[in-house]
């Protein structure tokens, strides 16, 4: 079996799962509710409070499936109670950040600045302190959406490797080059 898909789940207090007839999981929390749909291989069931996912075959793709679903799983289960939160900074002289609601506004030493619509599902905050880069940090219940919208926040302007200058994780460690070496 795999490793992964043999580990059971527990739910949490005031989390609901249900599988509907046609292999949709929900997923019912205090911050949200998310759904999946699942392959036809594989099963979950509910005793006590606990997950068990299982393959019907031990084919190679029912195994790799096998895998994925327990851990989509329990990423659904854990962001619908505790939910996900990333933090991201601009390092760069004159870089801001600011927000309207869901609309994220960067100043990122373009011509202009860039405007950022985010998912109603996401929850964004911006805090600019004295003395510090400024910081965007987003909240959702949805692990897969958080990730790629911040994936897409920081591809607006990736970190150079020179001088560091750009958007980047929280505690993200950058590999540096050294430049040029003076002349003669």
């Amino acid at each position: 079996m795999s490793r992964i898909g043999k580990l059971p789940i527990t739910l949490p207090k005031g989390v609901e799962f249900n599988v509907s007839d046609k292999n949709v999981a929900t997923v019912k929390g205090p911050k949200g509710t998310l759904t999946q749909a699942m392959d036809t291989a594989i099963t979950v069931a509910n005793t006590d409070g606990v997950l068990t996912v299982t393959r019907a075959t031990e084919q190679k793709r029912h195994k790799a499936m096998h895998g994925l679903y327990r851990a989509l799983l329990a990423s659904m289960i854990k962001g619908v109670s505790e939910g996900y939160k990333t933090e991201q900074e601009l390092v760069g002289v004159g870089y801001r950040a600011a927000n309207k609601g869901q609309m994220l506004e960067l100043t990122l030493g373009y011509s202009h600045n860039v405007a950022f619509e985010l998912p109603i599902e996401i929850k964004v905050t911006t805090a600019t302190e004295k003395g510090q880069n400024p910081k965007i940090i987003l909240e959702s219940a949805d692990k897969q959406l958080i990730g790629a919208v911040a994936a897409k926040i920081r591809s607006l302007r990736k970190p150079e490797p020179y001088k560091g200058k750009g958007i980047k994780f929280t505690g993200e460690i950058l590999r540096r080059k050294a430049g040029k070496s003076a002349g003669k």
